[in-house]
């Protein structure tokens, strides 16, 4: 019986031949692996590489900007009203630029003259008639109960007229109230106060904020009493002033009853242009 038994004989394994899909297989897997390597090696040096910071691009944009509104600043400053009314309507979107760097501008003053301006007429009957000659975004409009007639340049804003502030559609003695809020800026801004002054009721009143820097004499700006002479002589009394803000000046004016009816030539101080410096 034992030895009809057979042995088991262990037969050695061979390993077997790798077939075509087996190659594939480990040819992928190969290929992964350098890709990997590759996306790995390019990702490290893409963070060696320094990007540009935030900061760094909204400084560049913002000097970009401040340089368009510089420009527009001056142009405004040097021109008459009808011709910068005549570049606006060619570029409707030069307008938002010099009111965003406008705005940059206003950012850095301590206080605001409309502000002020928006508590007087607080101070004051809501049923007085308005007109904010170069309202901007028209703010005041926003702020006081009071009927405001808003113009400017360019209106992106229905509630703003956009026109000449020398030739309003307001009808002769029609408002209360006329301001000039950093708005004198054509070289022809005499006739403005003129405008202001058919519109204004008798007794109306006329209130002029400016930069301060354009009253100053000792370097080169208006002497503020032969500007209040002026605007007298146009047929306004003089009310009081405010010089005590660092920025600007705040002037009130109430137009005569009686109006003188011999015109004689108005003597106007040339006012100095508020040109920005680069920040």
């Amino acid at each position: 019986m034992k030895e009809g038994r057979s042995r088991k004989r262990k037969r050695a394994r061979h390993p077997q031949p790798l077939n075509q899909q087996s190659l594939q297989s480990k040819h992928k897997t190969s290929s992964s692996t350098t890709e990997l390597n590759k996306d790995e090696h390019q990702t490290s040096s893409s963070a060696k590489r320094p990007k540009p910071s935030t900061s760094f691009l909204d400084k560049m944009r913002a000097r970009l900007s401040g340089g368009h509104f510089r420009m527009l600043n001056e142009k405004l400053y040097t021109c008459t009203g009808k011709e910068a009314l005549n570049y606006f309507d060619e570029d409707p979107a030069l307008f938002d630029t010099y009111h965003a760097g406008y705005q940059e501008q206003m950012s850095h003053w301590p206080e605001l003259p409309v502000n002020i301006i928006t508590k007087w007429l607080k101070g004051r009957s809501p049923s007085l008639v308005v007109a904010d000659f170069g309202c901007g975004d028209a703010r005041l409009a926003k702020n006081v109960k009071n009927k405001v007639f808003s113009f400017d340049l360019v209106s992106n804003d229905p509630s703003v007229i956009a026109c000449d502030m020398s030739n309003t559609p307001l009808e002769s003695s029609s408002v209360d109230v006329a301001i000039f809020c950093l708005s004198l800026m054509g070289t022809d801004f005499p006739s403005y106060l003129q405008e202001a002054h058919r519109v204004l009721k008798p007794s109306g009143w006329l209130l002029i904020a400016e930069v301060k820097s354009r009253f100053d004499p000792n370097t080169g700006g208006a002497d503020p009493n032969k500007f209040s002479k002026a605007v007298c002589d146009l047929g306004f009394a003089s009310e009081s002033n405010d010089f005590s803000n660092k920025m600007f000046i705040l002037l009130y004016f109430k137009k005569k009853e009686k109006q003188n009816s011999k015109h004689k030539e108005i003597e106007w101080p040339e006012l100095k242009p508020c040109l920005y410096k680069r920040r």
